[in-house]
């Protein structure tokens, strides 16, 4: 399972998450520009899972169906100590989402 961190959360959510989610990366990793359109592509053909608290990304999914697939933070603003908890918590959640071929999105509340 590999997991793709948008731009509007810190890079330091990646050392934060490591042990829990294998293949970690933070976009600005990837040296693309943090345009949504290149990070969806990026996702796609490198097969990664978003995630974001940025609902363009569920617009997208919506639009184009999957690949990628998205996992979509819906709890406001949090720190990153928080958000590392929060996706540690729903670790299942992320792996079904991984494996199945009927969803493209996980919402987090």
């Amino acid at each position: 399972m590999k997991l793709l961190f948008d731009a509007n959360l810190s890079y330091r959510i990646v050392k934060k998450l490591e042990e829990t989610y294998e293949q970690c990366l933070h976009v600005t990793k990837t040296g693309l520009p943090a345009e949504d359109s290149n990070i969806w592509s990026w996702a796609r053909q490198n097969d990664y899972i978003i995630v974001t608290n940025d609902e363009d990304f569920y617009h997208l999914s919506s639009l184009y169906g999957f690949p990628p697939k998205v996992v979509l933070i819906r709890i406001g603003n949090q720190s990153t100590n928080q958000l590392a908890d929060l996706l540690m918590l729903h670790k299942e959640d992320v792996e079904q989402l991984w494996v199945s071929k009927e969803y493209g999105i996980l919402e987090i509340f």
